[in-house]
């Protein structure tokens, strides 16, 4: 039984070639960008860790990855992704969560490595002071994360995902519905080069312990040069 109001919950691929951060390559190699979004899927674990008082859960994909992730996050409890859609497994886990005994249930991506632990918290907060809905939009259109403290299908379901206008229309459809939202700071994933190239500049500035998996690995194999040479 669990213990804790809060449910949070990120979305995960077991990396794999060709098949996870696959706008990374070029100018990455396949397997450099599953290698790199391994460390942004370890550093989004270690962002969860510093939220207190909350049930830690990665939902994940494929289904028979379940080893790769208990290994990965023993601490963490597992659930499968269900649905056929992004918008469809959105909904189910946030809803399942919910449906389990969650006050609240908050559920990200893992896409954003040097995402502040506190916005995370904040997110939290600001369900209980009462908003509906919590979103965490990036500037792509999109959000790294959305919260919520009661089933809210029609946000999930009927906003097409991956487009620059998922924010907006999941906006749209609260004020249908009568939800208050609530927005947190705005912040970015990293999904190709120039995004990547941003994310390099601002390790530069933060803290060493910030991201360290990620760091570790741009500085081990050189990605400065060898986005140097590609360009």
């Amino acid at each position: 039984m669990q213990h804790n109001s809060n449910a949070l919950i990120v979305v995960a691929k077991r990396p794999a070639p060709g098949q996870t951060k696959t706008r990374l390559s070029p100018p990455l190699t396949p397997e450099q960008a599953s290698a790199l979004y391994e460390c942004f899927l370890q550093d989004t674990l270690d962002q969860m860790r510093k939220v207190d008082e909350t049930q830690r859960l990665i939902a994940y994909l494929p289904q028979d990855e379940q080893d790769y992730f208990r290994r990965l996050a023993p601490d963490f409890e597992l659930i499968l992704q269900n649905g056929h859609d992004l918008g469809g497994r959105l909904d189910n886990a946030l809803t399942d969560s919910l449906l389990n005994g969650y006050e609240r249930a908050v559920i990200m991506d893992s896409d954003s490595p040097t995402l502040p632990p506190a916005f995370l918290s904040q997110a939290f907060a600001t369900l209980s002071n009462g908003a509906d809905v919590v979103l965490g939009p990036c500037e792509d259109g999109g959000y790294y994360l959305i919260g919520i403290k009661k089933p809210a299908p029609r946000l999930l379901r009927e906003v097409q995902m991956s487009t620059a206008t998922v924010t907006a229309d999941t906006l749209a459809i609260a004020k249908e519905e009568g939800l208050s939202v609530i927005l947190l700071p705005t912040w970015y994933d990293v999904d190709d080069g120039t995004s990547l190239i941003r994310l390099m500049k601002e390790l530069d500035g933060l803290d060493s312990q910030v991201a360290i998996h990620t760091r570790r690995f741009l500085e081990q194999n050189s990605i400065w040069q060898f986005l140097f040479r590609e360009a």
